[in-house]
C-alpha cells in the first residue's frame, strides 16, 4: 500500500536571488532577464559567439560568458547595449517601493 506524502510548498517571491537572500537581487534579476533575451537572439538567429562578434563587434568571450550565465563582469546597461547591437529596444518600467517586512522563522508579527 502506497503512503501518501505530503510535500511542503513555499511561495516564492517572483525573485529566486531575493528568495535566497541576495542583497543585489533585483539587479541579479534584471541581468537575467537581459541574458535570457540575448541567449534567445542568438539561438533564434543561430548565431556562434563568433558570428555574432562580427555582427556587433562584442567579443565572443563575452558571448561566452552570457551564454554560460556568467554575469558578474557585466552591467545591466552593458547587457542593454548588446540587445541594442541587435536593433533590440529595451522598455524598463521601475517601480520604487519599501520592501515588505521579513519574518524571522519562528517569530510572529505582532501589532501593539
Amino acid at each position: 500500500m502506497k503512503k501518501n506524502k505530503k510535500i511542503e510548498v513555499a511561495h516564492g517571491s517572483g525573485n529566486v536571488f531575493r528568495d535566497f537572500g541576495d542583497p543585489n537581487a533585483d539587479t541579479e534579476q534584471l541581468k537575467c532577464i537581459l541574458a535570457a533575451k540575448l541567449i534567445g537572439i542568438l539561438d533564434d538567429r543561430k548565431l556562434s559567439v563568433r558570428k555574432a562578434e562580427n555582427l556587433t563587434g562584442v567579443k565572443a568571450s563575452e558571448f561566452s560568458h552570457i551564454r554560460n550565465v556568467k554575469l558578474g563582469r557585466f552591467t545591466a546597461d552593458r547587457l542593454i547595449s548588446i540587445l541594442n547591437k541587435f536593433d533590440q529596444q529595451v522598455d524598463v518600467k521601475v517601480k520604487v517601493r519599501p520592501r515588505p517586512q521579513q519574518k524571522v522563522k519562528g517569530e510572529a508579527a505582532v501589532n501593539v
